[in-house]
C-alpha cells in the first residue's frame, strides 16, 4: 500500500480531547493525491509511484510537463512527488490516496522544509555560550579559537562556524494523529511540524 500522502501545512491551533484537556495540533490539508506515473524495476530500475497534487491552471503548465501529463493521460498537477512502494505493479495511473487511508493510523512521521533563518552566528546556529557581556571584554558572540597554531596549520573539516541556517529537510517522527476530517481533507497531528504556513509536507505512516 501507499504509506504516505502529501499536503499543505495550514497552521497550528488547539482542541480539547475526551478528558477536556487542551491538545496543541498542527492542521495539514491533504487533498487527494493522484497517481500520475508508475515506476517499476523493468522500466526505471526501482519501484515507486509518482503522486500529483494541487490545482494548476492549464495555461500555467510548461510544455515539458504538459507532454508528461499527456503521455500518462492525467490532468496537470502543480506538485509531483515520488513515494517508494514494494510492488508498483499493483497500482495504476489515476488511483487516488486520501486522508481516509490514515483513519486507523495512530502515529505518523512528518517531513518538511524548515524555516530559513539566513546567515546566523554560532550562538544562534549551534548554541555556543559566547563570551562575557561586560564592557571590558572584547569577546562577546564570536566563535573563539578555530584550530591549532603551527600543527596542523589548518582548520579541520566539519568545524562549527557561522553560516546559512534553516531551509533543511527535517523529519519529526512518531507524531500522534488526533483527528481525521475526510470531508475537508484534514489531518490533525499533535505538536509542531517543520516549516511555515502553506509549506508542503509529507505525512508517512510510522
Amino acid at each position: 500500500m501507499i504509506n504516505a500522502i502529501y499536503g499543505k501545512k495550514i497552521g497550528m491551533t488547539q482542541i480539547f480531547d475526551e478528558e477536556d484537556r487542551i491538545v496543541p495540533v498542527t492542521v495539514i490539508q491533504a487533498e487527494p493525491n493522484t497517481v500520475c506515473q508508475v515506476k517499476t524495476v523493468d522500466t526505471d530500475g526501482y519501484e515507486a509511484v509518482q503522486m500529483g497534487f494541487g490545482y494548476i491552471k492549464p495555461r500555467r503548465v510548461n510544455k515539458p510537463m504538459q507532454g508528461h501529463f499527456d503521455k500518462q493521460g492525467t490532468e496537470p498537477k502543480r506538485y509531483l512527488r515520488e513515494v517508494r512502494v514494494e510492488n508498483a505493479g499493483e497500482y495504476k495511473v489515476g488511483d487516488e490516496q486520501t486522508v481516509a487511508a490514515f483513519a486507523d493510523v495512530k502515529k505518523v512521521d512528518v517531513t518538511g522544509t524548515s524555516k530559513g533563518k539566513g546567515f546566523a552566528g554560532v550562538m544562534k546556529r549551534y548554541g555556543f555560550a559566547g563570551g562575557p557581556g561586560g564592557h571590558g571584554a572584547h569577546f562577546h558572540r564570536a566563535p573563539g579559537s578555530v584550530g591549532q597554531c603551527a600543527t596542523p596549520s589548518r582548520v579541520f573539516k566539519g568545524l562549527r562556524l557561522p553560516g546559512h541556517m534553516g531551509c533543511d529537510t527535517v523529519t519529526v517522527k512518531n507524531l500522534e494523529v488526533v483527528r481525521i476530517d475526510e470531508e475537508q481533507n484534514l489531518i490533525l497531528v499533535k505538536g509542531a511540524v517543520p516549516g511555515g504556513k502553506n509549506g508542503i509536507v509529507r505525512v508517512r505512516m510510522a
